[in-house]
């Protein structure tokens, strides 16, 4: 029998589409209501995304050479570093063929890509240029490659050769084995080590997921797999040696936009995208997803780095159309399809 999600009693999709943010607006049209990108209301939201709200704020205060906060600074300055401004763009649906963007996006290439792996590195190779070889990690990777694709460069090379780096290293070990050996796990034993980093596996995933179904490589759909098995092992957010302990409480206090960090609502959308969110093992995240609904169908921004962004996103505490839409979004890709 299929899962009895609470019905609010209120619609929430005239609120998500009357906002001031114009990203909520288009995605709420195409993803929730079923509009082709391509229609006149789409085609005017997407227009108004790169002329108001966050995205051009976010573009003016970018510096000459295509960073934000400086060339060294690309991670290291959280949350207003390049890289986190790139995940945010993406996020935000800026058009990846602005000058500006891809002037961030070739910044990131150009100073964080480990030129031996394709990696992403925390930290810029100053002599040899590129990223820092022993600093390149999966987490910081499936952001950037995510962004990447989402702004429009799945075709890039560069962006290939970090994709190539997602299926050749990311790992989603359970704690039942020995430890990874050799590079890039042994320096980074918190994100691999016996139990490879939730929140890790949660970025490899995402990058991966934005690749279309149809161009995804029988490595890439094997690391899909493998990444939302290990997300089901765990029930989405339980430890799966035991299932009575979440991994992380905070998991549960869901918001917008998400750095490093992860939560149920994100883990939900990935695996109801990769057609996984109707299998049991996310029984649990989907009653709880579904429980944080008031009674007018809103869901609140209970976490958030406002104040540590370029421009905030929203209110703590109150109702969010961010969280509203992405929860709506995965419930709905949930349920089954009738035939």
């Amino acid at each position: 029998m299929p899962d009895q999600i609470p019905t609010p009693d209120a619609d929430p999709i005239p609120w998500l589409l009357e906002g001031d943010d114009p990203s909520v607006r288009f995605l709420t049209l195409t993803d929730l209501c079923g509009a082709s990108p391509d229609s006149p209301d789409a085609v005017a939201a997407r227009r108004d995304i790169m002329t108001r709200g966050a995205v051009p704020a976010i573009l003016a205060a970018q510096g000459d050479d295509g960073h934000w906060e400086g060339r060294d600074r690309f991670y290291t300055a959280k949350y207003r570093g390049t890289v986190w401004q790139l995940l945010i763009l993406a996020e935000l649906g800026a058009d990846g063929s602005d000058a500006r963007v891809r002037a961030g996006c070739e910044a990131v290439l150009r100073d964080a890509q480990d030129r031996l792996s394709g990696g992403f590195a925390v930290d810029r190779a100053k002599k040899e240029g590129g990223g820092l070889h022993s600093r390149v990690v999966p987490c910081l990777t499936g952001n950037v490659v995510f962004s990447l694709i989402r702004l429009g460069m799945l075709d890039d090379p560069r962006v290939q050769a970090g994709v190539d780096w997602l299926t050749t290293y990311a790992r989603f070990d359970d704690g039942d084995g020995e430890a990874p050996t050799g590079w890039p796990y042994e320096p980074l034993e918190m994100c691999w080590g016996r139990h490879t980093c939730h929140m890790g596996a949660v970025k490899v995933l995402k990058a991966l997921a934005e690749i279309p179904q149809e161009r995804r490589s029988p490595d890439v759909q094997r690391a899909l797999d493998q990444g939302a098995e290990f997300m089901l092992r765990h029930r989405v957010h339980k430890r799966s040696h035991d299932l009575a302990k979440d991994s992380k409480p905070g998991w549960k206090r869901f918001g917008f936009p998400l750095m490093y960090q992860t939560d149920v609502l994100e883990i939900l959308g990935l695996l109801a995208r990769l057609g996984y969110g109707g299998d049991e093992g996310a029984r649990e995240a989907r009653a709880l997803v579904a429980s944080k609904a008031d009674a007018d169908g809103r869901w609140k921004l209970a976490s958030t780095f406002n104040g540590r962004f370029i421009v905030d996103i929203e209110t703590k505490g109150e109702p969010s159309r961010w969280v509203t839409l992405k929860a709506l979004t995965a419930l709905k890709a949930c349920e089954p399809v009738v035939t």
